[in-house]
């Protein structure tokens, strides 16, 4: 296996057994939960999500399976319909629009920093 070069810009230059070097994108562990976060909480499909942040659709799709098995809740209380709808609708449409403005305000700065 070859060597990793890191950059600031979350760029990976991998140098492979045959010489030739690769240029990768590498993600925070960060960036992969919101993204999958954003997924998840929204209820948009991956395809549109991933293009929005400028990513492979099958590789978001691999972070929002691999986000949905390490926050897997454990089943709540049965609460009847009127129980239960309309503050967990709230609750989704608050942690939905947290998520979201958190994550475009990163994106946003990061786009910022790797613009000439």
């Amino acid at each position: 296996m070859g060597c990793f070069i890191v950059f600031e810009h979350g760029f990976v230059i991998q140098e492979v057994d045959d010489g030739h070097k690769r240029l990768k994108r590498a993600y925070s562990p960060q960036f992969l939960a919101e993204a999958a976060q954003l997924v998840v909480v929204s209820g948009r499909p991956i395809t549109h999500v991933a293009k929005e942040l400028g990513i492979i659709d099958q590789t978001l799709d691999v972070w929002v399976k691999a986000w949905r098995v390490e926050n897997a809740a454990s089943p709540g209380p049965d609460l009847s319909p009127e129980q239960s709808l309309e503050p967990r609708e709230a609750l989704s449409e608050n942690a939905r629009l947290r998520i979201e403005n958190e994550f475009l305000k990163k994106a946003a700065a990061f786009f910022a920093r790797t613009q000439p």
